[in-house]
């Protein structure tokens, strides 16, 4: 057993980076147990453990005495010179000797094995837990090798990874075998040891990706100060570089966006917009908000609101599909944004319409009177002064909001 132990010890020293005074420590916890068990919590001992030369020793410590009342502790003079000691001893002093494991018993031994496998099992999971917890917010690289209905289970350097559901990304498809990155986002204890949970969703792993695909952002040219994300679907990210030479979006982008387009491969087709930051709410606002062209801004720093107006035509592209490029902004800028829509003035329209093809949703007599009045166009009618429709004596004022009305649709459904 003792060679056994030396050598599970210096392997486990090897493979797992175990300190050697914690695992001498732990021989000498366990043997000490042993000894207690046998000669009782006041004996005196010692545990030498020597992982160079492969040794464990054992010396029980008693006192030489005349007369023996407690053998644990104590031994008969007698005794110590039948033994035939080298040195000279004499009654008061303290009798060393070495102990063999066999001396313990079976029971024992096999005491001693059950509490050191524990004893190494907790440590196995103390030393994981410890690794994990220093790598938090670090990508790991790990292979697939189970897909479950809710999670993966990810294998690194032979240490079980979760990935939860809500920690992938919509729609992304994950197979056995597959090579998978991803950050370390938490390691929790639990009676069955650490648990690890990797994330690819979270806003650390797509700043971790960014660090990786341009070497600025590592080296510290240009700063990350802001991420919104929607995994899967969307994302914005505000740069800000510290050299005036340099263009943060562009560093970012690429030449021909191969650098942007690396980290949206990864992302499972993520759209990723990448914008300048600045101190300004009204101008970091509008650039949240790109692609969409606003009219204006106005801007409550101390309630943290803002409202913008933009032409009818750019709403949706402010508000974007299912209004996440309007979410996205205020995650990113962290402002509360309302849209007001403006209606496009008819004379900035570059196209019109003829009257004679909306004659059937006016109705062919209104649209004899508009051609008698000299109304050739849709915008003819709409951009009219009033003075000018009241001439129109054959149309009642109703009549006129009607067709009005009608022709208005016409151009929002253009729209």
């Amino acid at each position: 057993m003792n060679t056994e132990i030396v050598e599970s010890f210096s392997q486990m020293v090897r493979e797992k980076s175990i300190d050697k005074d914690v695992l001498a420590g732990i021989i000498e916890e366990i043997f000490g147990l042993l000894v207690r068990k046998k000669y009782g919590p006041d004996a005196k001992y010692d545990v030498v453990f020597n992982t160079d030369k492969g040794d464990i020793e054992i010396f029980l410590e008693r006192e030489i005495v005349d007369t023996v009342i407690d053998p644990n502790i104590q031994v008969g003079i007698d005794e110590v010179e039948r033994r035939g000691n080298e040195d000279e001893l004499e009654v008061g002093e303290m009798f060393v000797e070495k102990l063999n494991l066999e001396s313990f018993g079976r029971r024992l031994i096999n005491l001693a094995r059950q509490s050191l496998n524990q004893k190494i099992r907790e440590l196995e999971k103390d030393v994981i837990y410890n690794e994990y917890s220093d790598m938090l917010g670090e990508i790991v690289v790990g292979d697939i090798y189970q897909v479950r209905k809710n999670d993966i289970l990810v294998n690194h350097n032979k240490n079980e990874l979760l990935l939860p559901r809500n920690e992938q990304l919509p729609r992304e498809k994950y197979r056995k075998g597959e090579t998978i990155r991803a950050i370390v986002k938490e390691v929790r204890k639990t009676p069955n040891g650490p648990v690890i949970v990797i994330s690819r969703a979270d806003n650390v792993f797509l700043q971790r990706l960014f660090e990786i695909e341009i070497p600025e952002i590592y080296d510290g040219v240009i700063d990350i100060r802001g991420i919104a994300r929607e995994p899967g679907e969307r994302a914005k990210v505000a740069v800000e570089s510290q050299d005036n030479r340099i263009d943060a979006v562009g560093a970012c982008v690429g030449m021909k966006g191969v650098r942007i387009h690396a980290i949206v491969r990864e992302l499972n087709n993520e759209n990723i917009d990448v914008i300048n930051y600045s101190d300004d709410p009204a101008v970091y606002i509008q650039r949240a908000l790109s692609p969409a062209k606003l009219k204006s801004i106005d801007v409550d720093e101390k309630d943290r609101k803002c409202t913008v107006v933009a032409d009818s035509d750019q709403v949706s592209l402010v508000v974007g599909r299912s209004g996440v490029n309007i979410r996205l902004a205020m995650k990113l800028t962290g402002f509360d944004i309302e849209v007001l829509r403006e209606e496009k003035a008819f004379e900035d329209y570059e196209e019109d319409i003829e009257l004679f093809d909306l004659k059937e949703e006016i109705g062919p007599d209104v649209y004899e009177i508009l051609i008698n009045h000299g109304f050739d166009t849709a915008l003819e009618v709409l951009t009219a002064k009033p003075d000018k429709l009241e001439e129109i004596t054959e149309l009642s004022q109703e009549d006129l909001n009607k067709i009005i009305e009608i022709l208005k649709g016409q151009f929002e459904e253009e729209e």
